[in-house]
């Protein structure tokens, strides 16, 4: 079996990461659809009538399918957190299609980052290390290290949870989607970024951990 290079490597990691987010945002923006009938389809873009966020979520689900799929034929694995966090596309993006509702897709990431809270926070009173499963590659640190880093990201993720409704309940649509991708991405890598004085005092490398995704 072929090993991909570090720059292949993170590429197909990139795109199984985020690779349906970027799809539905792109999507939703830009009016991507279908449009015909029975005996003839075509893609169109743009157009006068408004942003729909019921049709972009097609491509999110498909989008995240085919994600999950490139992980798996270049990597043969794909790491907890995208096969979750797919998943949870999958379902929700489901019931958003079926019921023709966007309130499904909008809360999707809040049901998400409290499985993940509810798994870190219940890891911990396990005494077991889930963020390490999580993230998939673990970083060197002792036990007492990943306990606490552990507790930081589930509060994070109840943060991010909360986040997520006010910013759904509050603002325009469209705002929602931004927030949804890159905004949640950034604030995830900033809060990684906020760890890196924490990490030092058990690495010797000032790398931070890979940012969460949902």
């Amino acid at each position: 079996m072929t090993t991909l290079s570090p720059t292949a490597k993170a590429l197909v990691r990139g795109i199984v990461d985020y690779g349906g987010l970027v799809i539905f945002v792109i999507a939703y923006l830009a009016k991507a659809r279908l449009v015909g009938g029975p005996d003839h389809w075509s893609f169109a873009v743009g157009g006068p009538g408004p942003r729909d966020l019921v049709g972009a979520t097609w491509w999110l689900v498909a989008g995240s399918v085919l994600s999950l799929v490139v992980g798996v034929v270049a990597e043969r694995r794909v790491a907890p957190m995208p096969l979750i966090a797919g998943g949870f596309a999958v379902v929700f993006g489901g019931l958003t299609l079926v019921f023709h509702d966007a309130n499904f897709i909008k809360l999707k990431p809040t049901i998400t980052d409290l499985a993940f809270a509810a798994l870190l926070f219940g890891g911990l009173l396990m005494k077991r290390n889930p963020l390490v499963w999580l993230l998939g590659d673990a970083l060197p640190l002792p036990d007492e290290a990943w306990r606490k880093l552990t507790f930081r990201y589930a509060v994070f993720f109840v943060c991010m949870a909360i986040l997520n409704v006010i910013v759904w309940r509050t603002q325009p649509e469209y705002v929602w989607v931004l927030f949804r991708m890159p905004g949640l991405l950034l604030l995830a890598m900033a809060f990684s970024l906020t760890q890196i004085p924490f990490m030092m005092k058990y690495l010797h490398s000032p790398e931070p951990p890979p940012p969460p995704t949902e």
